[in-house]
């Protein structure tokens, strides 16, 4: 079905303008009008698409590099061609196939194991930056607490969640706790609290906790999951740095968006900082369908050379991201169908 024309271009306005970013989309180079009407057949001059090109200009969704003859999209237009102008493609069935087979050998257990074959998959089919963010915890079921003493001040909880998610959180203790308290406390947190949520456990810790008594280090320790126990399983829902799986970021570096120092720095400060990243995609979780964010649509200065595109996948009750992440110059329709069709194989096979 054909989109309507927005209501500011004119049908010719939009021909012109679609063919302007398919061919700098396929060239990286600037559109000039001689090339699109050689290539494009559409049916007028090159002095007329010229006049065109102008028109669009003014509208701001072309620009003119100085040292070119030729335009380049905005943002702008790169927005309208995605909401208004775009055709999706189907996914064609080599590389439905080849992504099924990467994430099948990912194995069915490994989340994470999952996630990053997806993001490097992804990245190849793509020719783009995979990425992918780990599940929120909130509604993961907790199988087992482990407690493990790490110095006379620190010591390790583990937490053994459903479908094979593992979370380990460092506490620090004001006293030396015995080796033997650590047995002790376990089997009293694993009896009153494996088999519910870990926003069940947060919410209703000290209730649960509240009648349990231990002699000695063990009931010190105890008194510490009662003080703080609230925070410790707050931080195990929360995803971390740790939870953000990146494929090849050479694969960026290959575009020449990315060839000048400029463009290299701010591609090194994306993959380089996976705390800043691990919050944009945050921030993209609870959206159906795909959400695509083009320049400077971006909250964040650092991100106006990219188009970040994800998708929702769900693991029961627990839900994160996949996508990519690329120039704006970004072959659109591949894209969207290839990471909703990775989303849902994820789903699938989680």
């Amino acid at each position: 079905m054909t989109s309507p024309v927005p209501h500011d271009l004119t049908a010719r306005e939009r021909q012109v303008l679609e063919a302007v970013i398919q061919s700098y989309v396929e060239t990286a180079e600037p559109a000039a009008s001689r090339t699109l009407s050689r290539r494009f057949g559409l049916g007028v001059s090159p002095a007329t698409i010229r006049n065109t090109m102008s028109d669009l200009e003014e509208k701001g969704y072309l620009f003119h590099p100085h040292t070119s003859a030729g335009r380049v999209p905005t943002d702008r237009a790169y927005r309208l061609y995605v909401d208004s102008l775009l055709a999706f493609e189907p996914v064609v069935s080599d590389a439905e196939r080849r992504m099924a087979d990467e994430l099948a050998a990912a194995g069915r257990n490994a989340i994470e194991g999952i996630l990053r074959r997806a993001a490097q998959s992804l990245g190849v089919l793509t020719q783009e930056l995979g990425v992918a963010l780990g599940p929120r915890l909130d509604a993961a079921v907790l199988r087992r607490i482990e407690l493990v003493k790490l110095a006379s001040d620190r010591m390790l909880m583990v937490l053994a969640l459903e479908r094979g998610v593992a979370r380990s959180i460092y506490i620090e203790v004001p006293v030396d706790i015995a080796d033997d308290a650590l047995g002790i406390v376990s089997a009293v947190l694993n009896e009153r609290l494996a088999g519910h949520t870990l926003a069940e456990i947060r919410s209703s810790l000290g209730a649960r906790l509240r009648d349990a008594s231990a002699a000695g280090s063990a009931g010190e320790l105890l008194n510490i999951f009662l003080e703080e126990g609230e925070q410790y399983f707050a931080d195990a829902m929360r995803p971390d740095a740790a939870s953000v799986v990146l494929g090849q970021a050479s694969v960026l570096a290959e575009h020449p968006e990315f060839a000048s120092s400029e463009g290299m720095k701010q591609l090194l400060a994306i993959t380089e900082t996976p705390h800043h990243l691990a919050d944009v995609l945050r921030a993209r979780k609870d959206n159906p369908g795909i959400t695509i964010t083009i320049g400077n649509e971006h909250a964040d200065p650092r991100l106006d050379r990219f188009t970040i595109v994800t998708a929702e996948y769900h693991v029961g009750a627990l839900a994160g991201v996949i996508g990519v992440i690329g120039p704006t110059r970004m072959p659109y329709a591949k894209v969207i169908s290839l990471v909703t069709h990775t989303s849902r194989l994820v789903s699938d096979l989680l």
